[in-house]
């Protein structure tokens, strides 16, 4: 996975420049008003005014030049020069408010410290100085809050200020973010725990808020598949029941027709038991083999291929396999083709059973000599399969049970079967996107539609 694509990592990226660009910010403004604040002594602007004219007077603007330069590297003031008759020795960089008011503090020839600027530990000194040349000057000068303090002091303090702060700041981060990590993956630990004690019901329930990361994506995928296991475990455990209860009758009658064979002494007799037993035993073959039909179909796991077919075609086919079922009771089968060919996507094998299965039913219930019919067409959208039989049909308060596993209507009592053959075409309808419908044909006889959407493209 690409991690440039990873919403969890785009998170953690901003959160950790969004804590140093504070760091940098907030450990600047604390740094500088802590020292300001801590380091505050009071400068003798006196001694400093000698000292520069002195200087002065003993080498000229280039000598107050490179002691100025000595000062502002330890830190003495910031700007600083000598003033004669109202006009700086060396050019001084003063904001416009200072500038504006400097003439009236130089006339007054009086020493003069304030702070102009509100809110900053910045300092105006004005200090008179009488020359060996008899001149009278002044010194002007900007300090850093009357602090005599060296910028390379000043830098250390403030690089272990910020890097103080860069380890708090990284420090609750890294807690938040390993808080909103361990949350949602002690949920699923949980999720996990409580599954493998058997627990199918388990869910974690998209732990983390609105947030949709990679963790959160997982606990859902968590869930859907805790959700899809339960379901298929409740499956099987249905059809292991009901497959359990159908097999009883079968197995009764297959040990009472046994065991009357074992008793019998008339070797006809025993033969016409050992017939009927051969014959449970293939009733008992087929519904193992419905079953394991339906509950895979149920389960999702159909097992086949899809492709292109004739829908009409596969009908057709169909109707053939069942013409010696058909023959047997004398029903008339009839054939309704197409217009064209019917495409639809989907497994032959699957699609043939089912197809199978509502043709058998229909003959099943139809009266000896009667007739089915089947038709297929391409009707908006979709490949239809009508199957109508004119047997007794069914009572309308059991046509919504009429596809469920096992159900046998009260028109079924004397019909073969176990109720499994429209439940797997049911199964295959859906398995395929489609839909199965039964209603009563008018004057009588059931009809059943199965339909698939036709292929595109």
């Amino acid at each position: 996975m690409n991690p440039f694509k990873s919403s969890l990592y785009w998170r953690l990226l901003l959160w950790f420049c969004a804590v140093n660009l504070l760091v940098l910010v907030l450990g600047g403004f604390l740094t500088q008003r802590f020292v300001e604040y801590t380091t505050e002594v009071e400068i003798d602007w006196t001694t400093v005014a000698q000292s520069a004219e002195q200087v002065y007077d003993q080498g000229g603007q280039p000598a107050l030049a490179s002691w100025i330069g000595e000062q502002r590297h330890a830190g003495v003031f910031i700007e600083a020069t000598l003033f004669q008759d109202g006009q700086p020795l060396l050019p001084i960089r003063l904001p416009s408010s200072v500038r504006d008011s400097l003439p009236g503090m130089l006339s007054a020839d009086r020493s003069v410290v304030l702070r102009p600027w509100r809110g900053q530990y910045m300092y105006l000194a004005v200090e008179p100085v009488v020359g060996a040349d008899g001149q009278q000057r002044q010194l002007v000068a900007i300090s850093r809050s009357h602090t005599r303090l060296r910028p390379q002091t000043r830098e250390k303090i403030l690089l272990g200020v910020q890097l103080a702060l860069s380890l708090l700041g990284i420090g609750l981060v890294g807690w938040w973010v390993a808080r909103s990590v361990a949350k949602p993956v002690q949920a699923l630990r949980e999720a996990t725990r409580r599954m493998a004690a058997g627990e199918l019901s388990t869910r974690v329930d998209h732990p983390g808020g609105a947030s949709r990361d990679e963790l959160v994506q997982l606990a859902g995928d968590f869930d859907a598949m805790a959700e899809r296991i339960e379901a298929l475990v409740a499956h099987d455990r249905r059809v292991l029941q009901d497959l359990s209860h159908e097999l009883r009758s079968p197995l009764a009658r297959l040990q009472l027709i046994l065991d009357l064979a074992q008793r019998s002494t008339d070797p006809m007799a025993a033969e016409r038991y050992f017939r009927q037993a051969e014959q449970e035993i293939a009733r008992l073959d087929r519904m193992t083999g419905d079953m394991l039909a339906l509950s895979r179909m149920e389960g999702g796991l159909p097992g086949m291929e899809h492709e292109r077919l004739d829908f009409a075609e596969l009908a057709r086919e169909g109707l053939q396999q069942v013409a010696l079922e058909a023959e047997a009771r004398h029903i008339d089968l009839q054939w309704r083709p197409a217009d064209g060919p019917v495409e639809v996507v989907g497994s032959p094998v699957l699609l043939e059973r089912a197809l199978g299965n509502l043709l058998s039913n229909a003959i099943k219930y139809s009266p000896e000599g009667g007739r089915v019919e089947l038709s297929v067409c391409a009707e908006a959208g979709q490949a239809e399969c009508l199957v109508r039989d004119h047997g007794p049909g069914v009572p309308e308060n059991e046509l919504a049970s009429l596809f469920r596993p096992f159900f046998r209507g009260s028109n079924a009592v004397r019909a073969d079967g176990h109720g499994l053959g429209l439940a797997i075409a049911q199964r295959v309808a859906k398995a395929h996107g489609g839909e199965i419908l039964a209603r009563n044909g008018e004057g009588g006889g059931l009809e059943v539609r199965l339909r698939l959407p036709l292929a595109t493209g």
